[in-house]
């Protein structure tokens, strides 16, 4: 997976589509990440004690890998990732411009 926690990314596909947000959470072996502000639904809390309240709070779910593609830092659109080896590390490139992700 080529997207990881703290990337920019713009959703491709689905509700939110066109939206960007930041990447919360990465769930690399489902192949899902977690968007700020993206995604939401609304989730009922039950009162559980005398001190909480009963209520509607919004949550945001996991999307799917496939449906966001990550921002190019100079352009501002969204660009795929190519993962090459400098000095013997793993280091991610965006294929538009060609500038580092890390």
């Amino acid at each position: 997976m080529r997207i990881k926690k703290g990337d920019k990314v713009q959703v491709i596909a689905g509700k939110d589509k066109g939206k960007t947000g930041t990447v919360i959470r990465a769930f690399p072996r489902e192949d899902k990440v977690i968007v700020e502000g993206l995604n939401m639904t609304k989730k009922h809390q039950r009162a559980t004690s005398q001190n909480r309240k009963g209520q509607i709070i919004g949550k945001a779910m996991p999307l799917d890998v496939s449906n966001v593609m990550v921002v190019d830092p100079k352009s501002g659109k969204p660009t795929r990732v190519r993962i090459s080896k400098e000095g013997g590390e793993r280091v991610r490139i965006a294929v538009k411009s060609g500038s580092k992700l890390d």
